[in-house]
C-alpha cells in the first residue's frame, strides 16, 4: 500500500466529518463530544502516523509516510475539517471535563496548522527526517510477536528511498546546527539498519524468501539514509553564518511557538521576567545556605565578600564529590527504588508497581540533542510496554570533560536528577497519564505540564524531608531549580535578544553555577530547540502557584496525596485547564 492511494481514502473519509458531528435528537453535548473524539483521533493519527507508533497505536505501522507537497495538503485538508466539525459545538453547554478535551483538540488543530503554513520546519530543519527512531521503536515494542513486527518493517521499508527523495526536495536554506545534526543522528540510524534488525531476523521464523527480501530492503534502506547523509554533507562544507538560516526564531515566531506550544496563561515576555526575579530569590537562599556551609568545606578561611564568589566556593567543594564515571548508570539504577521508597514511606503518591522502569544507554538515534537523561514512555496504546530512563555514557569523554560531567551531575544532584526524570517526576506522571479516562488528555499532551510537573516533583520532595534537609541537598537543589529558571532566560535572550555563545556561556557559569560540559551541552541544545527550554520554569510555576491557592482554600482539608493524584487524573493538560477542573470541583 503507498502513501497516494491511502490519502485519497484518508481525504475522501474526512468529507463525512461535519455531518458526523450533527447534532441527534435527544444527544447532549457531551454525548455528541464523545462521538466526535474517537473520530478526531482517527483522523488524527492518520496525519501523524509516526506519532502514533510513539503513542502505541499500530494501526498504520506498516505505511512509511513520504512527507511530500501531496502529504501536507492532506494534512491541511484533513485539519481544516476537523475545525470545522469543532465550531458546531456549543461549548458553553459542555460540562467542565469535556470542555477541556475540547480546547485540548482545537488547540492542536490549530497548532498543527500554523507549523505547517508558518513555522515550516520541514523546509530548514534537516534533523526532522529520521526513520532510524520509529524503525527501533517498531521492532522494540511487543505488541506483536517478532515475526509480525519484522514483516510490519519489511512492508515499511518499500517507501524509505520516495522518504529521504522527499526530503531532499523539501530542505532550503538549512540552518547549520540542524544540518549537523541530521549527519549525526542518521548516522546513528544506520546501525539500526544494521546489527539490530540483522540480529532479529536471525532468531525469526520469517522463510528464507522473506529474510532474503529483508535484507535486500535493509540494504537499500542504508543506501537511502547514505545518499541523505552524503547530501547534507555537500551542503555543509558551502555553508557559513551569514549564508544559512539564523538558527534564532526572532520575536514573532518565538511569542507564536510560546503560545501554540505551552499553553500558558503567561506570555513568554511575562514568564521571562517572572524568571529574572525568580533568579535573584534563588541567589539569595544559595548565598545563605553556602554561608551555613562555609566553615565545614572551608575551615578557617575567610569568607568572600561577594556572594556569588561564595557560593561558587562551596558548590565546587561540595561537588568533588561524585560517582565514578564508569559506574554513572548503575548509580541511578540503585537510586531508583531508593525514591519509590521514600514517596510510598511518605504517602506522597501511589507508584504502580507493575509499571516497568528500564534504564539504558541512549540509543544513538536519539543522541546529539544535548539532553544527557530522557524518558520513552510507551502511551496509552501500550499498557503493557516500558518505560524506559535513557542516560548518556560518558565513554567518549576525555577525563577532564568526564569529571566537568561529574561534578555537574554530583552525589547530590544525580538525586535530583533521578526525582526529576523517574520518581516521582517523568515516569511516574506519564503513567498516570497512559491511566487517564480521557485518551484526548493523554495523547495531547502538554510540555509544560509535563516538564513543569518534574520540576515541582523536585521542591516537593525536599520539602517533604528527602534528603533529611542536608544542606547541601538544598544547596544542590537550588543550583538545579536555578537552571530551570536560567533555561527561560537563556532561551528568551539567546532567541530574541540574539545573545552570543560567549554572553549565553557565561551566563549559565556565572549567573547560574554550571560547568563548562553542562553550558557547552545547554549552548548546544538552544541552537537545536526553541521555546522548550521555558517549559520547565512555567509549568512548575503555574503547578506550585495551583497547590498553594488550593491550600489556602481548603485549610485543613487539604491532602497533598490527594492533590498530587487529582491533578495527574486530567493526563498531561495545559496546567491552566487543569486549574479550572479542580477550581471547580471545590464549587
Amino acid at each position: 500500500m503507498v502513501l497516494y492511494l491511502a490519502t485519497i481514502c484518508f481525504a475522501a473519509a474526512s468529507l463525512m466529518l461535519p455531518a458526523a458531528a450533527k447534532a441527534a435528537p435527544g444527544v447532549n453535548e457531551d454525548q455528541r463530544l464523545e462521538k466526535f473524539k474517537k473520530l478526531f483521533l482517527n483522523y488524527y493519527w492518520r496525519i501523524n502516523p509516526v506519532d502514533a507508533i510513539y503513542t502505541g497505536y499500530h494501526r498504520y505501522d506498516s505505511l512509511l509516510v513520504v512527507p511530500d507537497a501531496k502529504f501536507f495538503n492532506f494534512q491541511r485538508t484533513t485539519l481544516k475539517m476537523l475545525g470545522d466539525s469543532l465550531k458546531t459545538y456549543e461549548v458553553t453547554k459542555l460540562s467542565p471535563n469535556m470542555r477541556t478535551d475540547y480546547y485540548l483538540m482545537r488547540d492542536k488543530v490549530e497548532s498543527m496548522l500554523w507549523y505547517i503554513n508558518e513555522y515550516r520546519d520541514y523546509e530548514w530543519n534537516p534533523a526532522s527526517y529520521n526513520v532510524g527512531g520509529e524503525f527501533a521503536e517498531i521492532l522494540n515494542s511487543r505488541f506483536e510477536k517478532l515475526d509480525a513486527r519484522l514483516r510490519i518493517l519489511l512492508s515499511r521499508m518499500k517507501n524509505i528511498d520516495a522518504y529521504y527523495r522527499a526530503a531532499m526536495a523539501n530542505i532550503k536554506n538549512p540552518v547549520i546546527e540542524h544540518t549537523d545534526l541530521a549527519i549525526l543522528q542518521n548516522e546513528g540510524s544506520l546501525d539500526v539498519f544494521g546489527q539490530q534488525l540483522e540480529d532479529s531476523l536471525k532468531v525469526s521464523g520469517l522463510s528464507l524468501s522473506e529474510k532474503k527480501m529483508f535484507r535486500e530492503r535493509m540494504g537499500l534502506a542504508k543506501e537511502s539514509i547514505s545518499t541523505y547523509i552524503e547530501y547534507l554533507k555537500n551542503i555543509r562544507k558551502n555553508q557559513t553564518v551569514d549564508n544559512s538560516r539564523s538558527f534564532r526564531l526572532g520575536k514573532e515566531l518565538y511569542d507564536a511557538k510560546f503560545r501554540f506550544d505551552i499553553r500558558s496563561g503567561y506570555t513568554a515576555e511575562q514568564i521571562y521576567k517572572k524568571a529574572l526575579e525568580r533568579k535573584e530569590e534563588l541567589l539569595v537562599n544559595m548565598a545563605v545556605v553556602s554561608r551555613q556551609l562555609w566553615s565545614k568545606y572551608m575551615g578557617d578561611a575567610p569568607i568572600p565578600d561577594e556572594d556569588k564568589s561564595m557560593i561558587r566556593t562551596i558548590i565546587e567543594k561540595v561537588s568533588e564529590t561524585h560517582v565514578h564515571r564508569d559506574s554513572f548508570i548503575q548509580s541511578i539504577e540503585k537510586q531508583i527504588p531508593e525514591l519509590a521508597a521514600f514517596v510510598n514511606d511518605k504517602n506522597l503518591l501511589y507508584l504502580d508497581p507493575t509499571k516497568p522502569l528500564v534504564v539504558r544507554k541512549t540509543p544513538p538515534y536519539m543522541e546529539g540533542g544535548g539532553a544527557g537523561a530522557s524518558i520513552s514512555s510507551p502511551g496509552p496504546y501500550d499498557p503493557g510496554g516500558n518505560t524506559y530512563y535513557n542516560v548518556s555514557l560518558l565513554t567518549d569523554y576525555t577525563p577532564e570533560k568526564a569529571e566537568s560531567y561529574l561534578r555537574e551531575y554530583n552525589h547530590y544532584m544525580l538525586q535530583i536528577l533521578n526525582i526529576h526524570e523517574a520518581i516521582p517526576g517523568h515516569y511516574a506522571q506519564l503513567v498516570y497519564a497512559n491511566k487517564s479516562p480521557s485518551l484526548i488528555k493523554s495523547i495531547l499532551g502538554n510540555g509544560a505540564m509535563i516538564e513543569g510537573w518534574a520540576v515541582y516533583s523536585e521542591r516537593m520532595m525536599l520539602e517533604e524531608g528527602y534528603g533529611k534537609d542536608a544542606p547541601e541537598m538544598w544547596l544542590m537543589y537550588y543550583k538545579w531549580h536555578l537552571r530551570s529558571v536560567c533555561n527561560t532566560i537563556l532561551d528568551y535572550s539567546v532567541h530574541i535578544n540574539g545573545w552570543s555563545e560567549k554572553v549565553a556561556v557565561k551566563f549559565l557559569t556565572d549567573d547560574a553555577f554550571q560547568q563548562a560540559a553542562e553550558a557547552e551541552g545547554k549552548w548546544r541544545r538552544v541552537k537545536l530547540t526553541q521555546v522548550q527550554l521555558c517549559s520547565y520554569f512555567t509549568g512548575y510555576t503555574e503547578i506550585y502557584d495551583l497547590r498553594e491557592e488550593l491550600k489556602a482554600k481548603m485549610g485543613k482539608e487539604f491532602d497533598l496525596r490527594k492533590f498530587h493524584e487529582k491533578f495527574l487524573s486530567y493526563g498531561s493538560a495545559p496546567v491552566p485547564y487543569i486549574r479550572e477542573l479542580m477550581l471547580n470541583d471545590l464549587k
